[in-house]
């Protein structure tokens, strides 16, 4: 264990995790797989940067990092994630809704289309 690299001094678990079951949540970044992933090749492209998805489960990993299952509908992948490469569609704070003004409210639509196409609820 001592090659596993803890690329973070703080230990997340120590408050509450920052998303929450059934959240809207929206990729930051290109997840690749790390060879976790059943069925694809290491290196794959599993989620691309702006895909959004819902948190489905929420874990820990070495008693430091909560790891959210995050389920990509459009996709059909359920991929473990990494606070710090996702960010909130449901829970923005007050300041950053009122800086985006009219384009608020479309941001509340985005991804609810193609969880209730696929029998799920937001």
């Amino acid at each position: 264990m001592a090659d596993i690299n803890r690329d973070d001094d703080v230990i997340e678990v120590a408050f509450p995790p920052r998303f929450h079951y059934g959240e809207r949540v929206i990729a930051r970044s290109v997840i690749r797989n790390d060879g976790t992933y059943n069925g694809k090749d290491i290196g794959e492209v599993l989620v691309n940067k702006g895909e959004i998805g819902y948190v489905t489960n929420i874990n820990t990993f070495l008693q430091q990092f909560y790891i959210y299952a995050v389920d990509f509908v459009a996709t059909g992948h359920r991929v473990g994630m990494r606070a710090k490469e996702l960010c909130t569609l449901d829970n923005l704070p007050e300041d950053v809704l009122e800086r985006l003004g009219e384009k608020a409210a479309a941001l509340s639509q985005l991804g609810k289309g193609q969880a209730q196409a696929h029998g799920e609820g937001a």
